[in-house]
């Protein structure tokens, strides 16, 4: 018989985005990411989607598993809201920490035969011509010739990047490039979390961005909250939180998992209407535990 996981915990999220226009616009399709990424460490209990003006949604999964809200508005507005409440249950599953697989355990290592296909994409740059300049960045962690336990590795990564930059609230979309990064010093969680992609991928990890809520606590930065995971052959995906300086935990919910940032995003879309019809947007998040 097997035991069913220990459970730890349920969390209410409440995300709520409004766009607010001085006069009515007409609403193309939009792609929403609110859902958490359900699997055996996570279990939603309930959820409720509210949508202004009215609207049909079709529900579908990408290439990444991400779960993923089409919304097609059937009404113009003067407001485009979207009210997302959740009921998620949390397991514990590490009743032993870090099985990694016994080739894996020091780094360099080599993928295995049979990941390296599906690894592949994960390694790759996404921004190669940031390339030296991030390279550079990593002597001060690992130089050719040392060898070092893989979790020692990343946990120092993790830590530097912390160390090095200042965060900054920015509400700008999209992210830093890493060499703006280095440049400024500073950065958000998003651009953060696509230094260490990048940074783990120079030194031959597959590793992926991923969008999310963080349960807040003294210190931290988020609600909705950005962080990285990088593949370890043996533990699967490891998460990493380099805003907080700490591994991803239970008080992480992970929505959106991508090689990309951008086929992240919580939300995109288009409208149509006067140029200067657009007059605030206004998100509020909360995670706590119930």
């Amino acid at each position: 018989m097997i035991s069913p996981p220990y459970f730890m915990k349920r969390i209410k999220i409440t995300h709520k985005t409004a766009y607010h226009y001085h006069t009515p616009v007409t609403f193309g399709p939009h792609r929403a990411l609110f859902r958490p990424r359900e699997g055996h460490d996570l279990h939603i209990a309930s959820s409720l989607l509210e949508i202004q003006p009215k609207a049909t949604v079709r529900w579908l999964r990408d290439i990444d598993d991400n779960s993923i809200a089409i919304i097609n508005f059937t009404e113009p507005g003067s407001k485009l809201l979207l009210l997302s409440e959740i009921d998620v249950d949390l397991y514990d599953d590490e009743p032993i920490k870090c099985l990694i697989d016994p080739s894996a355990n020091s780094f360099p290592f080599q993928y295995g035969a049979d990941e390296q296909v599906e690894i592949i994409q994960y390694r790759l740059p996404s921004y190669p011509h940031d390339g030296p300049a991030v390279q550079n960045w990593l002597l001060d962690l690992y130089r050719p010739g040392q060898l070092i336990k893989t979790p020692e590795l990343l946990s120092n990564l993790n830590t530097h990047i912390y160390e090095s930059f200042k965060y900054v609230r920015r509400e700008e979309a999209g992210v830093q490039l890493p060499c703006r990064t280095l440049l400024l010093g500073t950065g958000s969680c998003r651009d953060f979390a696509v230094f260490m992609m990048e940074a783990a991928r120079h030194w031959g990890f597959g590793a992926r961005f991923v969008t999310g809520y963080i349960q807040m606590g003294e210190g931290q930065h988020g609600a909705t909250h950005a962080w990285t995971e990088v593949y370890v052959p043996g533990r699967g995906w490891l998460g990493y939180d380099p805003t907080n300086n700490k591994p991803v935990g239970s008080e992480h919910v992970a929505v959106a998992v991508a090689r990309e940032h951008d086929k992240a995003s919580p939300l995109s879309g288009s409208w149509e209407g006067d140029s200067s019809a657009f007059d605030r947007m206004e998100v509020s998040v909360q995670v706590v535990a119930t």
